[in-house]
């Protein structure tokens, strides 16, 4: 009896904008592996998301690839992040990476922190499919 993959739903997905500035600052950095993903706490909403350059990858990151980009989650921030899709959003006075949430209940009037549950069993299995 042969035993079935598991279909495991991927933690976070990128715009095809998220996805193309991140190949285009990886290009000029031939040591970095991936962007690291996580989320610290911190700010005044309790909670702060993390990125920088990975130059290595640590056994027990969550390794999303999507769009040609290699993404490494912090396995303590898996609950937080599952579902979000990640964007970059250009506007007349500045250019950032955003976080669309589904665990995100709040966020702070400067934009900074936000307040993120883990996922509950009801979003795990809608993430499913």
């Amino acid at each position: 009896m042969m035993a079935t993959a598991r279909h495991k739903p991927k933690v976070m997905t990128l715009t095809d904008a998220a996805a193309e500035r991140v190949r285009q600052i990886m290009a000029s950095r031939p040591d970095v592996v991936g962007l690291r993903v996580g989320v610290k706490n911190g700010g005044c909403a309790g909670m702060e998301y993390t990125m920088s350059w990975a130059v290595d990858q640590d056994r027990l990151d969550e390794i999303v690839e999507d769009k040609g980009v290699k993404v490494l989650i912090d396995p303590k921030a898996i609950l937080f992040l599952l579902g979000t899709e990640m964007d970059y959003k250009v506007d007349k006075l500045s250019s950032q990476f955003v976080f669309n949430n589904p665990n995100q209940q709040s966020a702070c009037g400067c934009g900074e922190s936000v307040t993120i549950a883990p996922a509950s069993m009801d979003r795990l299995e809608a993430i499913k499919g």
